[in-house]
């Protein structure tokens, strides 16, 4: 196992496309950062991908409300539980990914200087089609940015 460290700038990039790549290099071992994800983009029509994640908020366990999932609404959350989706988690190869990926709304100033790779694969070429960006999104579900932390 290789112990490289990358560094992504999610400015951009379309989710599910990011995130496959972003999930096949924590298998690969190594570390990846991913930054500015309030700015990544969901393709589709805006309206239906709304209401698709809306009606994912209602579900919940009719017998136990402690086993109902979690419902993330800071994009840096919603992303990071997309990656954990695209991850072998039952297996402990795929535990140890998940704990190498570290996500962050916009970048903190000791990342400020490093170099961020920007993943072509995953860019949203001239944004003819419909798109909302996390960060419209996760307002959309009831996230506010002065809560956020």
């Amino acid at each position: 196992m290789s112990s490289e460290v990358v560094y992504l700038d999610g400015k951009g990039l379309i989710m599910g496309r990011l995130a496959s790549l972003v999930a096949k290099m924590l298998l690969e071992g190594k570390s990846v950062y991913v930054f500015n994800t309030e700015q990544i983009v969901i393709s589709g029509n805006k309206r239906s991908t709304i209401e698709q994640w809306k009606k994912k908020l209602e579900i919940q366990s009719r017998i136990n409300p402690k086993h109902t999932p979690p419902h993330y609404r800071r994009p840096d959350r919603i992303f990071r539980r997309v990656v954990r989706g695209m991850l072998p988690r039952d297996k402990p190869k795929g535990r140890v990914a998940f704990r190498n990926l570290k996500v962050y709304h916009g970048v903190p100033e000791e990342f400020k200087s490093i170099k961020m790779l920007k993943l072509d694969k995953a860019v949203a070429k001239g944004f003819e089609m419909d798109y909302i960006k996390l960060a419209d999104l996760s307002k959309e579900l009831g996230w506010s940015i002065e809560n956020a932390s």
